[in-house]
């Protein structure tokens, strides 16, 4: 059976969390939100995916600028202040008394009066929505990695719909999902309108061709947090890193590949249509696992908390 980056060590306590709906902590099976609202109607919003490690969420700052950012852009007033959310979230992950879990952060448009696209018929404040949950990934994931299968379904142009945007609007990425499932891979490989490589359905995607990394440009992808960490270590670690144009012929003669995300960080690609790169993660990944921990470490150290 296929495993994705974001398969989990399965956890009973998560039957009993807590969900925080609006400011309100809900238990799991009563927390739910109306029919009209805009995220479950039409998929208006935008979200973030965060870690909490030792108490802490790790690289808070960088995921809610793109928060406020991708708010911003789709003109929507997410209606309370950083240092409010900060506060909610860190209320989330205590009520449920966490140390280290997943959250996923949720802000749509709102209630609608009637199934319609136009923002103006909104009759209610942002829904905010954090579900914390105590998830972490497969060690065999880490450790031995993903198989990936490149898709049909491109990246769209920016002037269509931007991946640059973290929306709930997330059918192009299902379509591909599914269309790796359904080829017997863990995620899907897209290429960007011109045929280069771009990204996962996902997360983001690296590979290593004689001792240097190499990412897509960036154009037609998500401006990922990890993705961005793991541009910042290498160049702090003296490791070349190259973000460019490179086709599948590229990736098909790699030394070794992987892919970056919230939940599990670097994890190995170890096949790509069918064409197997490493048995689990090669030397270079591992070094990047290292480095990634790190920095995590680094970044909540310095982190005070509400």
């Amino acid at each position: 059976m296929a495993q994705g980056t974001h398969d989990f060590v399965p956890d009973p306590r998560n039957d009993a969390i807590l969900i925080n709906v609006n400011g309100a902590l809900v238990p799991r099976a009563e927390a739910s939100v109306s029919v009209f609202d805009s995220g479950f109607m039409l998929g208006d919003g935008v979200w973030e995916g965060i870690r909490v490690h030792r108490g802490r969420m790790a690289f808070l700052d960088q995921h809610l600028d793109r928060l406020w950012e991708g708010a911003k852009a789709i003109a929507m007033d997410i209606g309370i202040s950083r240092e409010a959310l900060e506060r909610r979230l860190y209320d989330t992950i205590d009520a449920n008394r966490m140390d280290a879990c997943h959250i996923r952060l949720m802000v749509t448009r709102g209630i609608r009066s009637t199934p319609y696209q136009d923002p103006r018929v909104i009759v209610s404040p942002a829904t905010i929505v954090i579900i914390a949950e105590h998830k972490d990934p497969l060690p065999a994931t880490v450790e031995k990695g993903l198989s990936l299968f490149t898709v049909h379904v491109r990246r769209g142009d920016p002037a269509v719909q931007d991946p640059k945007l973290n929306s709930h609007s997330k059918l192009n990425c299902i379509t591909a999902c599914i269309q790796a499932a359904q080829a017997g891979a863990d995620e899907g490989l897209m290429l960007d309108p011109h045929g280069f490589v771009a990204t996962c359905n996902s997360t983001h995607f690296f590979i290593v061709r004689k001792g240097e990394v190499w990412t897509s440009t960036g154009d037609y992808c998500l401006g990922g947090i990890t993705r961005g960490n793991v541009i910042r270590i290498c160049r702090d670690n003296g490791i070349a890193v190259h973000e460019r144009n490179f086709s599948l012929t590229d990736v098909y003669g790699a030394d070794e590949a992987f892919v970056t995300g919230t939940f599990a960080g670097v994890v190995p690609a170890h096949t790509i249509d069918g064409r197997t790169l490493t048995d689990g993660r090669g030397p270079m990944v591992e070094r990047l696992q290292g480095l990634y921990r790190a920095l995590i470490e680094a970044d909540i150290a310095v982190r005070g908390r509400p």
